[in-house]
């Protein structure tokens, strides 16, 4: 049985003191969670503070984004040997925002793929159509080649390496979701893509829903048969939201 995962994505929010409150409101709570796994991705300046406060507990962390590039004059860029130098173990590859407002192609995302499993990250593959893409009806059809340029690049086994996250673009950050059906279907149609090359591959990767679950909705996302948590943007900045969606995975 695939273990359920629940990560955090802050996205671009937090301060010091906001980010030590969200931490201490995690450690004082997270021993309800009892089945998932736990993970918050934070902004790379505050991984530091997330590693000093976070290590020995249950929760793992990550970054949101990871260069292709190992190391040299990539000015801005963080590489992903800089994120396990801080403890993290995950790190967000190829989500929506980036592909919209830094032009990352899918070829780009499956480069970072690989950089992240080279420096023994687990990447968060995030893959998922706009709004105009699902009314067009050509969901599958989007899906399938951002995730088939990773397999192509990476090949199956690497890509079991990592955890795949559908996240519906037109329900991330409107308070829209996709309801539990429709979020279903596409993560057996992933998992399908994926036994095409691999059954065990299909059999073990968690695929996680990223569109806008929250308290409310996570119990019944979750227990659909192809969803094994969420990755989470606004509900994971409030401990206590964060941490009813991950008792939400107690399955």
């Amino acid at each position: 049985m695939r273990q359920p995962l629940v990560a955090g994505n802050w996205k671009m929010n937090g301060s010091r003191a906001s980010v030590a409150e969200l931490l201490a409101g995690l450690k004082s709570g997270i021993n309800q969670v009892t089945a998932a796994e736990v993970a918050v991705c934070a902004p790379a300046i505050y991984l530091p503070a997330v590693q000093a406060d976070l290590d020995g507990t249950s929760i793992k962390w990550g970054g949101q984004d990871v260069s292709a590039h190992a190391s040299g004059a990539y000015t801005g860029e963080i590489a992903g040997s800089m994120l396990a130098d801080f403890g993290c173990h995950f790190v967000i590859i190829g989500h929506s925002e980036r592909r919209a407002y830094h032009a990352e192609s899918d070829q780009a995302v499956a480069e970072k793929f690989t950089a992240a499993r080279a420096a023994g990250l687990v990447p968060i593959l995030c893959v998922g159509e706009t709004l105009e893409e699902r009314e067009g009806g050509i969901t599958e059809e989007v899906v399938a080649r951002q995730l088939d340029a990773v397999i192509a690049h990476c090949g199956i086994d690497v890509v079991g390496e990592g955890v795949i996250a559908y996240e519906p673009v037109w329900a991330i950050g409107t308070g829209k979701t996709a309801t539990p059906e429709q979020a279903q279907e596409v993560h057996a149609f992933i998992r399908g893509r994926l036994a095409a090359s691999s059954q065990a591959v299909a059999d073990g990767m968690r695929i996680l829903y990223g569109g806008s679950m929250n308290p409310k909705n996570a119990a019944e996302l979750i227990a659909q048969a192809d969803i094994d948590g969420g990755l989470i943007g606004g509900a994971s900045l409030k401990a206590d939201d964060f941490l009813a969606v991950c008792s939400a995975a107690n399955r």
